[in-house]
Formats: C-alpha cells, sequence, structure tokens
C-alpha cells in the first residue's frame, strides 16, 4: 500500500480543516447580520473573529464575510436560519441549528441524517431546553473566582470548564461558561473582556434540563449520531442533552 494511507489522511485533514473555516466564515456572517459589523459592539462576531484567527482563516475572507452579513458587500445571497428538534439513539433531545441559503436542498438531507440514526428521529422538544445565553471564557489566573466573576458580570449561573473539555482554553487557565439571560451576552463577555478574561464564544443557544443516564456503548452511539449532524456543512450548531 506503500504511503497512499498518508495521503488519504491528509486529504481528510484538509477536508477537515476546510470544514472549519467554512463553517467559521458563515459564522461570521450570521453575528455580522445579527448584531452588527463592529465587533466592539457585538460579542457573537468578537468571539467568532478570535476564533477564525487561530484557525488561519484569511483577511480577505473574514473581510467579505462581514460585509456579506452587513449587507454591504457584493454577495447579496440571504442566510436563512433553521432549527431542527428530534432524538438521538437512546431518546437523547438534539436541537441542531442550520443556516443554509437553500432551505429545500437541506431541510430533506437533516431528515434523511435523523433516519440514518439508530432510533433517531425528528419530534418537538424545546420544552426540554432552557433558551439562554452562554459565554464562555478563560483567565489566567488558576484561581480566579468563578462565582465573583459571574456575579460582578451580570450572569445568572456558571460552570466551571477545564481544556479537557474545550481545546480553547489553555491549560492551568481557569475556564467558565457562564449563563445569561438572551440579552445580557454582549453586556457580560464586556464585563469579561475588561477585567482580564479571554472570551471564546459569545451566542444564544440551548442547555437541557435533563440528561439521560447512559452506559458507555450508548454514549459512544450517540457521539456518532452527533458526529454525523456536525460534518454537515449547513450545520452551525448541535445542542445535546450529553453530559
Amino acid at each position: 500500500m506503500g504511503r497512499q494511507w498518508l495521503h488519504a489522511k491528509r486529504a481528510i485533514v484538509n477536508l477537515k480543516k476546510g470544514q472549519v473555516v467554512g463553517k467559521l466564515v458563515k459564522e461570521i456572517t450570521v453575528a455580522a447580520k445579527l448584531g452588527g459589523p463592529d465587533p466592539e459592539g457585538n460579542a457573537r462576531l468578537f468571539a467568532v473573529l478570535e476564533k477564525a484567527k487561530k484557525a488561519s482563516v484569511t483577511r480577505d475572507a473574514i473581510e467579505r464575510a462581514i460585509a456579506k452579513g452587513a449587507g454591504t458587500g457584493g454577495d447579496k445571497t440571504s442566510l436563512e436560519h433553521i432549527v431542527f428538534e428530534g432524538y438521538a439513539p437512546h431518546k437523547v433531545p438534539v436541537i441542531v441549528e442550520v443556516y443554509t441559503d437553500n432551505h429545500q436542498r437541506t431541510a430533506p438531507e437533516m431528515r434523511v441524517l435523523f433516519k440514518k440514526g439508530v432510533l433517531g428521529t425528528t419530534g418537538s422538544n424545546k420544552f426540554l431546553f432552557e433558551h439562554v445565553g452562554l459565554v464562555e471564557a478563560h483567565h489566567a489566573d488558576a484561581k480566579a473566582d468563578l462565582e465573583a466573576a459571574a456575579i460582578e458580570a451580570g450572569a445568572n449561573d456558571f460552570e466551571p470548564l477545564t481544556h479537557a473539555q474545550n481545546d480553547d482554553i489553555p491549560e492551568g487557565h481557569t475556564g467558565a461558561r457562564f449563563i445569561t439571560d438572551r440579552t445580557a451576552v454582549h453586556a457580560v463577555s464586556s464585563w469579561l473582556k475588561q477585567n482580564g478574561w479571554a472570551v471564546i464564544t459569545a451566542e444564544i443557544g440551548y442547555l437541557a434540563k435533563t440528561y439521560p443516564e447512559l452506559d458507555d456503548t450508548a454514549r459512544a452511539e450517540v457521539g456518532e449520531f452527533l458526529q454525523e449532524l456536525e460534518d454537515h456543512d449547513d450545520v452551525q450548531r448541535v445542542w445535546a442533552a450529553v453530559k
């Protein structure tokens, strides 16, 4: 077989990198559309721009995406926001957020993905989630007081995050997810940035109210199903009741 396996591996890595860049560019467009083109006044845009720079997205691609979202560029293609509700294997509730320029193409493809999953089904489940603001950030001080930061920033709650849970958090740093009202994402992000925190995510999302008990086999099956959803080019976020 020679070195064919190495070329195949590189092709897969390059494909994954292309998918990541494509999703980041689309997220930049959406963030600029929802909150405007100025990252200083748009926490979601600020956070995704930081990710885009780390992923080596070109400046030209970033500027085009911002212009497209803000409606100032030559590309007038509009992205439609669609939310799909359903269940992963083992009755794990899932919400999938999609941004697409072709609803008629994407909707059938999502239904096929759900049908392919073992017991994966579509069906209403938003009542099983809380619709909240989410800000993820880290601080170089390993002893940073998360509760105090959450209170002063105006967050409703917080969850500690480690490098193992999110590789955007450097080892040795204090990481956290701050849970906010949907209207408070920018205010919380701004306070954190002004007080030494590096914000890596600022968005509105879904948190499950309860989590089904899963053994290792079931967890692996759910993980494979969720990864298939994540790999779809139009999928921006997958929210699932899995810890």
